[in-house]
Parts: structure tokens; sequence; C-alpha cells
């Protein structure tokens, strides 16, 4: 110990010393390191700018084609309103056929099935047979597809095919139960096949999650069904 020096002193000293000691050593290794891997953390920094400056870049053009389509999905929607079927359709047939993003060529093919089942019932029904058999949309929307199917085709075919092509939708967990049930009681009741017309009106009317527009609309055609066979034009 030196002279004059208490022990709390020199602990405190010996402790400078060990740390400028320690802190002398991670200088030495941290030299070390970047003498020998500078080359590489410079790189990866330059990497991962890169990816930031591309993820941005790219994050910049889908914004600018989603607005260059919803624009074209808009003008197509316009024209519809507007009456002009062709030129909505020739607008929505180039998004549906083009690379736009997935969602809006999506949208672009339901809207142009329903466009073209306002000229031609059965070419739309065609139409969303085709989305129902996508492969590559999701479960919801090819059975909303089928759905859109039938329900043109209630007035084109017989009943019994319209049963088979709309009832795996109405089950009690179906999401589009209600809009197939109530088709199917129409075409039903167009059929003069009042007891089925009944079963499938009864399931709405019974079904605590119907939306109450639906059960009031239940409530004319069961006044019909309980009035006894219609006459329908052929």
């Amino acid at each position: 110990m030196l002279p004059g020096t208490t022990t709390q002193e020199l602990q405190t000293t010996m402790a400078d010393i060990f740390r400028e000691i320690d802190e002398e050593v991670r200088r030495d290794k941290a030299a070390a390191l970047w003498s020998k891997y500078g080359v590489v953390f410079v790189g990866l920094a330059v990497a991962a700018v890169l990816a930031v400056a591309g993820w941005q870049f790219w994050l910049y053009r889908e914004q600018q084609a989603s607005q260059i389509v919803g624009a074209k999905l808009e003008a197509a929607l316009k024209a519809s309103r507007d009456g002009n079927g062709s030129e909505a359709e020739t607008i929505l047939g180039e998004l549906a056929a083009s690379s736009t993003p997935a969602g809006y060529r999506q949208i672009a093919r339901f809207r142009l099935a329903a466009e073209t089942a306002k000229r031609d019932a059965a070419a739309g029904a065609t139409a969303f047979d085709a989305l129902a058999n996508d492969g590559s949309l999701t479960q919801l929307y090819r059975d909303l597809a089928r759905l859109r199917a039938g329900m043109l085709r209630v007035d084109l075919v017989p009943y019994a095919e319209l049963r088979q092509a709309l009832e795996p939708l109405a089950t009690p967990q179906g999401i589009w139960r209600h809009s197939a049930r109530e088709f199917l009681g129409i075409a039903a009741l167009k059929a003069n096949l009042f007891e089925d017309a009944g079963r499938w009106f009864d399931a709405i009317v019974t079904d605590p999650q119907s939306p109450a527009v639906l059960r009031q609309r239940t409530e004319l055609y069961l006044a019909l069904v309980r009035g006894g066979p219609v006459e329908t034009k052929n």
C-alpha cells in the first residue's frame, strides 16, 4: 500500500486500472474484428439499405398501380350506372385479363359476370360457373359465385337442377344460406312444389340469424304457399 493511501482509495485506484485495461482489451478486439471483417460489415449495411430502398420502391409502384386500376374500375362502374353496358364489359374484361393486383382482378371478374348477366342471364350464369370452379379463389368466393349462378337460373332451369346446385349452400352453417334458401323456395314455388317451398321458407323464419328484411319477404312467400297453386308464364 502506498504511503498516505487508505485501503478504500487503493481499491478504487485498482478498479480504475482494471477498467482501463478492460477497455483497452475491448478496443484491441474491436480493431482486430474490424480489420478482419470490416468489409463484411460494410457489405451487410449496404445490403440492408438497398433492401429497404427496394421495398419502399416496390410499395410505391404497387400504390401507383392500385390507383390506376382503381380509377379504371370506377370508370367501369360509372359506365354500368349510366347504362353503357358494353363499355363497362370492355373495361372489366381488360382488368380481369390483366396482371392487376389480385384483389382488383377478382372484383373485376365478379363485376364482369354480373354485367354480362344484365344482357344475357344464361351467359352470366356461365361466367359465375367459371368463378365457382376456379381453384385459385377461396371457398367463400367460389360459393358466392355458385349462389349467383343459381340465382340467375331460377327462371332458366327446372327446380330439381337448381336444388342440386344450391342445396349445399343452404346448410345451417352455410355463409350464404339465407339467399340460397330464399331462391330455392322461390324456384319451388314457381314449380308449384308447395311442400318444398314451405320447407325452405320455414328454414328462413326459424333461423335466428336471418335478416329482418328477409323475414318480411318470407312472410309474403308463405302467404303464397298457403294460397295454393299459382300460374306461371313460360
